[in-house]
């Protein structure tokens, strides 16, 4: 009984190690990150909502102005350019105060215009058709590589990976594209971010 649970534990060992050395299969991605909409400074073009609660007659989804402001009803021009939407939302809140009582202000990005070459996904390798596409909230691998046309009869899709940048690194993050096409095994469908690349290896014969 002892020689079992040993070689269990050892089989437990080199499982785990095979994972780490393909990334971590069972490695995910961030649910934030540098990229994420949350910290995203907003540019000029951008498109953004403002919404404000119970005053619907305060909303306004425009452009930023070339000067990197927005013009708010009754409070007038609040500089947005170079901003998280939460920082522009503060502002703005703050600015209402004097006219609203206990004003809840909300500002979403609709539309990444002034950042949209930064914001794409790509994705490359043994697909139908090696793409880079806008970014999307809510865009998973699975949504990338299907823009792509698939895979081809040559991939690999076991030996998929995931990459995003992390300040001055890159992280990779192994894909079972194999899973997600063939069994619906979601586990590895990650969201994606602006900036990740999808690569899809070629089988070795």
């Amino acid at each position: 009984m002892r020689f079992i649970q040993t070689v269990q534990i050892v089989c437990l060992m080199l499982l785990i190690s095979a994972c780490a050395s393909r990334g971590g299969i069972a490695d995910t991605p961030p649910a934030s990150s540098e990229h994420s909409v949350d910290s995203y400074q907003i540019g000029i073009d951008d498109i953004v909502q403002v919404s404000v609660w119970r005053n619907p007659e305060l909303g306004i989804t425009v452009p930023v102005r070339p000067d990197g402001k927005i013009s708010v009803p009754l409070i007038g021009d609040v500089a947005a350019g170079g901003r998280t939407p939460a920082e522009v939302a503060k502002d703005i809140q703050t600015r209402l105060a004097v006219f609203v009582r206990d004003p809840q202000v909300a500002v979403i990005l609709t539309d990444l215009r002034s950042h949209e070459y930064l914001s794409r996904v790509r994705v490359t390798g043994a697909v139908r058709q090696p793409i880079s596409i806008p970014y999307r909230q809510g865009m998973t691998v699975l949504d990338a590589v299907l823009a792509a046309g698939g895979v081809t009869e040559f991939a690999a899709p076991a030996k998929s990976d995931l990459y995003r940048k992390s300040g001055d690194s890159t992280r990779s993050y192994a894909v079972r594209l194999d899973h997600i096409l063939e069994d619906g095994d979601l586990s590895t469908n990650f969201k994606v971010a602006p900036g990740d690349v999808i690569t899809v290896p070629e089988r070795t014969l």
